[in-house]
């Protein structure tokens, strides 16, 4: 075929039969080493018109770990939560980072090589003794798996990122007048008079078969989703090579045997593995399995009916979940909650009466009448009573009257008047750095927001769930 394309390379049947073989390469998916590589897409965060690439999480993820305990690193493999969150700071300094360095060349800023060689030798972990060591640093890099270029990317990065933001990382001052007036709200007592009202000093009669219906009607009790599941479990220590290679390979092997239409059971006793089942399980509840951790009952509800998940690997060894069946979230029969109606009802029935009871006072001490068993007391708005009624307390005015509740108890709250508070310069020097501090955020949070309309960020689903969510 090659010999009779070479010597009629000019005639019109060979043209066209080579189109067709292009185009059959580039359905193929060869179409980036046909093209030169034209095709791939390597960007993991698009930041306005800058893209964060594949490459730089690898060598951010890779200094990271490098920074990281053995055992530290151990867990970012082993433990799903852990390694999400490796993941997701990784993501959030390079987005960072990129919208800095986005600021930075849009005004203008440069680094020059020089900088960049004194922010090395200044880099602790580029030192030995506190001293730059060439050779040390060269380990490092072999060690991280990054090359020099990409240590010099990423300080030039870190040092255009300061320039950007340094100026918003300043303790912004706050005027003494905004310190008096936190420091007053914050301390300043309010005289206060309530009374209280408690459901459970009201008796009420056991309700009949229509009172409860009616009840039901209107307080329609939930059944959360439960899932009946399944796994097979292979113990295995993963810390060690070999254990972890034999455990793996076995593992392998029942997977295999499932997927071949064995039943998980038959494919655990085949491969001496556990096999469990637990019937009912609510998103969210705890559960006594003591191999079942959050994340994988958290992986069990992501799931379908019928399906199984992936071979898994932990830290002690692996696992394969199955979803056996699904009950969907849906409202009680009358029947199945009819005991545990009447509680409900008595306690709404007592509510009743007690809120006619506060209402009473209320119109009392509104018509100038003193509140009956009140007490009197000095409130700051942390402490001295309930916190309903402190809510109450001081969202009303100076001689006004009103009624709170917490759930047990109705509160009838007539306000007085305010006790300023002594001035205390410790207390004032504290609630300056407090509130200075609280400026400082929320400009930096502003300030992220304006780039972040400046250059929008949005992630790369496709590279996302293809390299880093597999």
């Amino acid at each position: 075929m090659l010999e009779y394309l070479r010597n009629a390379a000019d005639k019109p049947v060979a043209k066209a039969l080579m189109f067709v073989l292009i185009f059959s390469f580039v359905g193929w998916g060869a179409a980036e080493w046909i093209f030169g590589g034209a095709s791939s897409d390597t960007s993991l965060v698009h930041v306005g018109s800058a893209d964060v690439s594949l490459q730089q999480f690898n060598n951010e993820k890779s200094i990271q770990l490098a920074a990281m305990s053995k055992e530290e690193q151990r867990a970012s493999y082993t433990d799903p939560k852990k390694a999400a969150a490796l993941t997701n700071s990784v993501i959030s300094k390079l987005t960072t980072n990129q919208l800095a360095l986005n600021r930075a060349k849009d005004l203008g800023f440069y680094v020059s090589d020089k900088r960049i060689a004194e922010e090395i030798k200044k880099d602790p972990q580029f030192q030995v003794n506190g001293q730059f060591q060439p050779w040390f640093f060269d380990m490092v890099l072999q060690n991280s798996g990054v090359n020099e270029k990409d240590v010099i990317n990423s300080l030039r990065g870190r040092v255009l990122s300061s320039m950007a933001l340094g100026a918003i990382n300043v303790s912004l001052p706050v005027p003494q007048f905004a310190v008096d007036a936190a420091y007053n709200a914050r301390y300043t007592k309010r005289d206060i008079k309530y009374s209280t009202v408690k459901f459970s000093d009201y008796k009420v009669d056991e309700p009949n078969e229509e009172q409860l219906k009616v009840y039901y009607s209107s307080h329609p009790t939930i059944v959360p989703e439960t899932r009946s599941v399944s796994y097979v479990f292979l113990g295995a220590d993963n810390s060690k090579p070999d254990e972890y290679d034999a455990g793996y390979k076995k593992m392998q092997e029942i997977e295999d045997m499932i997927i071949s239409g064995d039943g998980m059971k038959a494919a655990a006793d085949k491969g001496k593995a556990k096999y469990v089942t637990i019937e009912k399980i609510a998103r969210g509840a705890k559960i006594s399995d003591k191999v079942l951790t959050d994340d994988l009952v958290a992986k069990l509800f992501s799931m379908e009916s019928g399906s199984e998940s992936e071979l898994i690997e932990l830290k002690d060894g692996f696992i394969i979940l199955r979803v056996d069946e699904i009950v969907a979230e849906h409202n009680a029969e009358y029947k199945d909650v009819k005991k545990s109606l009447v509680d409900g009802w008595k306690k709404s029935e007592q509510r009743k009466k007690a809120y006619e009871k506060a209402n009473e006072k209320l119109i009392a001490v509104n018509k100038g009448e003193s509140i009956k068993d009140s007490k009197s007391v000095s409130v700051s708005r942390t402490e001295g009573a309930p916190l309903e009624v402190l809510n109450v307390a001081f969202a009303g005015k100076n001689g006004e009257n009103a009624i709170a509740e917490d759930g047990s108890a109705f509160y009838v709250v007539s306000i007085g008047k305010d006790t300023m508070p002594a001035s205390d310069k410790t207390k004032k020097a504290s609630l300056r750095k407090e509130l200075e501090k609280m400026s400082t955020r929320f400009v930096q949070d502003d300030y992220t927001r304006f780039l972040k309309r400046e250059y929008p960020v949005k992630i790369n689903e496709r590279n996302y769930e293809k390299f880093i969510a597999k």
